[in-house]
């Protein structure tokens, strides 16, 4: 009996190592990493339609990455979703950050605005 339980405790432990080694694909890093650019507060404190339209859409882009996630049918599905959220994150962030510096409200440091 003990050995059942042992063998049942190691297959099940396999199982558990083989699903969490499975590799970050590149376009997910890239999406990670433009998460991290999200911008978190109004740029100088202004709370406008801007601020709110950004907000809304990366919320958006992050529910319509979970559900292409969810669609995926293969490695390829997967690669575009994620290189898909990556782009929309940098361009409503850049969007953001350059009608603002239009608006004369400057850019936050750190902010890439290409």
């Amino acid at each position: 009996m003990f050995k059942l339980a042992t063998l049942t405790m190691s297959i099940f432990g396999l199982a558990t190592v083989a699903s969490a080694a499975v590799p970050m694909l590149y376009e997910e890093r890239i999406a990670l990493i433009e998460e991290t650019q999200i911008i978190p507060s109004p740029i100088a404190g202004i709370q406008n339609r801007l601020w709110f339209d950004y907000r809304i859409n990366v919320l958006e882009s992050k529910k319509e990455l979970s559900g292409d996630l969810r669609r995926a049918t293969d490695i390829e599905d997967r690669r575009d979703a994620w290189e898909e959220y990556a782009v929309e994150l940098r361009h409503e962030r850049v969007h953001y950050t350059k009608k603002m510096t239009k608006k004369g409200s400057g850019h936050r440091t750190g902010t890439d605005i290409r």
